[in-house]
């Protein structure tokens, strides 16, 4: 079986979204579409095949997974680069910037956007070392 190299050393075409208008502006992703998005991101590029062998299991079918990731490309997450009839498949907004995103609806949704009660809760079922605590109270002060 010919195994498709996941990355290449052409340039990508579109940097990550960093920006903060696109970070208001960023659709929320189904569960099926952040762990799509787990997969490229970890990957960096790939086809749906290559996706698929880096999928647990019980693995889903190709179709599927090829429908989640020309939806997030609909959703502007990923991009492509064809290659005849196969597709290369790259993130186009950061891991980074979507984990913000991320955040920022956790901290509204479930802490009516309270930092202190987010960081208590962590401290408290985290179980945080000596050390985190102290770096978490320089963050603090700056």
């Amino acid at each position: 079986m010919h195994k498709i190299k996941t990355r290449c050393t052409f340039a990508v075409p579109h940097r990550p979204n960093h920006t903060k208008q696109a970070h208001r502006n960023m659709q929320k992703l189904t569960k099926a579409e952040e762990d799509v998005m787990q997969l490229l991101w970890d990957a960096e590029r790939g086809t749906v095949s290559d996706l698929l062998e880096r999928c647990p299991e019980p693995k889903p079918p190709h179709s599927t997974l090829s429908s989640v990731v020309r939806i997030l490309e609909k959703k502007g997450f990923v991009g492509h680069k064809a290659y005849g009839k196969t597709h290369e498949y790259f993130p186009v907004v950061a891991r980074e910037a979507y984990g913000r995103r991320s955040l920022g609806d956790l901290l509204r949704n479930y802490f009516d956007g309270s930092v202190p009660r987010l960081v208590s809760q962590l401290a408290e079922e985290e179980q945080l070392s000596k050390k985190e605590v102290e770096d978490l109270l320089k963050l603090l002060d700056k």
